[in-house]
């Protein structure tokens, strides 16, 4: 399907989370906690599964002939190690979480405000339960935004969306990431409404960067990009399981590192 103008399939997207998100606040203040728990362990298996087949463009054809056969996984990997010291040594996790948390008190002070205007201050001392919401919104948001911004389908496309190729693999992600919310806002809420606009924000940005790429942006780069984006999955995939709280947002600037290191490994050959 082509789109009458770039940037439609991201707008149908955040259209999509922004549905799925509230349908998933009003359907779980009806569920159990159990039934929480239930939903997310579902949510990081079906991450997982994704994360594999992301995680496989590290065998594309077109990678491989581009960099050598050993290459792409040492690609991957100086990637996600270059990345993730500089996420590191930026605090970019903990940026993103005092991000989140900002947003979520300011949110907390407008309802307050409407529930009583007697209460304009807060506390300085945060309760057990404000805290849990606070930490509940922020992975919630982290957690969606994350998920919906880093996936082969959002980079790939956003570009398809940008070079004029067509709105088929955002529609198709649009449906994905709808029953995601649903799914995610059932458990974390409010926070996971938000990562609509993470969302708008990346994928308008790589649409953008289709635009004014075109077609130079080479196959073996998108697969370097969607290989490490894979791995980082996983470390979505885990968090979600309780397995290890991998510092996922730190990794990102390996998303950055990987088509650059792609292109470096191709001039030296």
């Amino acid at each position: 399907m082509s789109a009458d103008f770039p940037g439609l399939g991201t707008i149908i997207n955040v259209g999509a989370i922004v549905v799925g998100s509230l349908l998933g606040m009003v359907v779980g203040h009806r569920l159990p906690q159990r039934t929480h728990a239930v939903v997310t362990d579902i949510l990081g298996l079906v991450t997982l599964l994704v994360a594999a087949l992301s995680a496989v463009a590290v065998t594309d054809a077109a990678f491989v002939a581009a960099t050598g056969s050993g290459a792409p996984v040492l690609i991957v990997l100086g990637s996600l190690l270059i990345g993730g010291i500089a996420g590191s040594l930026l605090r970019v996790e903990a940026r993103l979480e005092g991000l989140a948390g900002t947003i979520q008190g300011w949110l907390a002070r407008r309802s307050g405000a409407r529930a009583s205007r007697h209460h304009l201050l807060i506390d300085e001392t945060e309760t057990g339960q404000d805290h849990a919401a606070r930490e509940r919104f922020i992975e919630g948001w982290l957690t969606a935004s994350l998920l919906f911004c880093v996936g082969p389908l959002a980079i790939l496309g956003s570009l398809s969306d940008g070079l004029g190729r067509g709105i088929d693999q955002l529609l198709l992600k649009s449906v994905l990431d709808g029953f995601a919310a649903l799914a995610f806002a059932s458990s974390f809420g409010v926070g996971v409404l938000l990562s609509a606009v993470s969302v708008a924000v990346v994928q308008g940005l790589v649409t953008l960067a289709g635009v004014l790429l075109g077609s130079v942006l080479p196959d073996a780069h998108i697969a370097a990009l969607t290989a490490t984006g894979g791995l980082l999955l996983v470390g979505i995939g885990l968090r979600l399981l309780h397995i290890k709280q991998v510092p996922v947002g730190d990794l990102l600037p390996a998303l950055l590192v990987a088509p650059f290191l792609t292109q470096l490994v191709i001039a030296l050959r």
